[in-house]
């Protein structure tokens, strides 16, 4: 909790002082489902793993990942994400009882042009070895690409993100090719509600054909609000993998997530 807090702190002292603009709360909750909007924000996404292995075990993963843009020039902007996991694993993840701290950090850039009939971006992804216990992490570093591409018809907001990266260093045993991919898919009501579904789906192309695949279907709602000035995207959901790594895959998983937006 006081690494969450001085994560929150940090971020607000890197958010310009500026009056928040007037936004719908439609328009800033189809703004927070894109992945690369030209727009500040701190979401916080809580996953919880549930029924891992033999005795049903429970991971939580939380992700503080600030959303950082910038212009680059006139024709292009630049989205940076930043994602660090404060992870709790239990022991048939770790063979030495209940490790709680930080995982791995992921940065990613995408460079997204500003007139575009189709919103997208590309760029590189970092994985940087800072899990403070070896049984949260690689200790490797790893790097890729990552891609979005997203369409906002109407009130849908429909889209996916894509990404592989591979180890290139650090004394981690074992090599690092690993595969994300992301689709996405809103519906927007009135109000700021809406109904969304994103499973992660992933592939360590390293691992056996048992243990390879993680496949989740499932979906949840959301809500975009203010408490004062500050708007905030609320969301909740459940996904069941029908598809998960023999021994100790995760058979469902609860995702929770707040989001402070920070529009010009």
């Amino acid at each position: 909790m006081k690494t969450v807090l001085k994560t929150l702190s940090l971020a607000t002292l890197l958010v310009p002082s500026m009056a928040l603009a007037e936004h719908s709360t439609e328009e800033l909750a189809k703004a927070a489902q894109n992945p690369i909007a030209n727009m500040i924000s701190l979401p916080f996404q809580n996953n919880t793993n549930l029924n891992i292995g033999p005795n049903d075990s429970t991971q939580n993963i939380l992700n503080v990942q600030p959303v950082y843009p910038f212009s680059l020039n006139d024709d292009w902007n630049v989205i940076t994400r930043t994602i660090v996991p404060i992870t709790s694993n239990p022991n048939v993840l770790t063979g030495e009882g209940r490790v709680n701290g930080i995982g791995d950090t992921t940065f990613t850039a995408f460079f997204s042009p500003k007139e575009s009939e189709i919103t997208w971006g590309v760029g590189p992804v970092l994985v940087m070895p800072t899990a403070s216990n070896d049984s949260l992490g690689s200790d490797k570093w790893s790097a890729g690409l990552s891609a979005v591409v997203l369409a906002m018809p109407g009130r849908w907001v429909v889209g996916g993100v894509v990404s592989n990266v591979w180890s290139f260093a650090g004394s981690g045993n074992g090599k690092i090719n690993f595969f994300t991919l992301q689709p996405f898919i809103n519906y927007n009501f009135d109000g700021g509600w809406y109904a969304t579904t994103a499973p992660i789906i992933t592939a360590n192309w390293e691992a056996d054909n048992d243990h390879k695949w993680t496949v989740p279907i499932g979906g949840g709602f959301g809500k975009v609000f203010k408490i004062g000035n500050q708007p905030i995207n609320a969301q909740l959901s459940l996904y069941n993998n029908v598809v998960t790594p023999d021994d100790f895959g995760a058979q469902w998983q609860v995702r929770a997530q707040i989001q402070f937006l920070f529009p010009k």
